[in-house]
């Protein structure tokens, strides 16, 4: 039986003064997949900036190329999305390495932000004893949750998941981050998912989980236990935050509002 779509509307506001012609790139479109449907959407730019959206073919997540001139820059998206995202299936098996779809291959590799192979041995030495599957996953969740605190600045744009397991503490892109990189020690297929969450602190901004390729599906889990997983309208799914920011601003600018604002419908 499919799950009961919950529907939720997105008021995503962002503003920022500009000394000169800067450009972004925005990752800020719900995306469309098999378990979130857009029904609605709308975007306004000052009317002096230039912009276009395109899609990745790959992946289906969208990307909002803008240049603005001089002065204040608003950008205000509103979206109204159904998401109907199964219950997450605790007993589905990890899978052979052999068995993993071609696509889903580089998402065992590390990257800049999640140096998989520097933590292998602590991931063995934390998990490797823990039955194979979803619920080992849960387990290593669990375990970030008890040893990593959230503490707003702790952590900054260079941070990786080796600093996070390091100073044991982190925002909820470092737990994302950590969750991939232990899950990829142990040849668990991970990646990092963010999108539009509620939760009652801190105040509103873009949130990150990561999902897990078990039993040959993608399955959310969100460490910080801040948000409901099957309640994230997903933006973009990547290999770590280099993929999927949901700003890259190319000069100086000063930033003035960031209000990511989602409510059930």
């Amino acid at each position: 039986m499919s799950p009961t779509p919950r529907l939720f509307n997105i008021d995503c506001t962002l503003s920022y003064k500009l000394a000169q012609t800067t450009d972004f790139v925005f990752q800020i479109h719900a995306l469309e997949s098999a378990d979130q449907h857009i029904q609605s959407e709308s975007l306004k730019l000052t009317s002096s900036a230039f912009y276009r959206v395109y899609e990745d073919p790959h992946v289906g997540q969208r990307f909002l190329r803008v240049q603005a001139k001089p002065g204040n820059f608003n950008l205000r998206y509103k979206a109204k999305v159904a998401v109907a995202r199964p219950p997450r299936r605790r007993k589905a098996p990890e899978m052979a390495i052999a068995e993993l779809p071609d696509e889903v291959l580089h998402n065992l590799m590390p990257t800049r932000y999640c140096e998989s192979d520097l933590l292998a041995s602590a991931a063995n030495k934390l998990f490797g004893h823990v039955a194979p599957g979803c619920s080992r996953v849960e387990t290593i969740c669990d375990w970030i949750h008890e040893n990593i605190e959230y503490r707003t600045g702790s952590t900054d744009s260079t941070s990786t998941a080796c600093d996070v397991f390091l100073k044991h503490a982190g925002v909820c892109r470092d737990f994302a981050h950590l969750g991939v990189t232990l899950c990829r020690a142990l040849n668990i297929p991970a990646r990092l998912a963010v999108g539009y969450a509620m939760f009652d602190t801190p105040p509103p901004d873009f949130h990150a989980m990561f999902e897990a390729y078990v039993g040959g599906r993608w399955e959310l889990f969100d460490p910080t236990r801040m948000s409901d997983p099957r309640e994230l309208v997903l933006i973009a799914t990547g290999r770590d935050a280099k993929d999927v920011a949901f700003s890259t601003i190319f000069g100086p600018v000063q930033t003035l509002a960031i209000l990511p604002e989602v409510e059930r419908a």
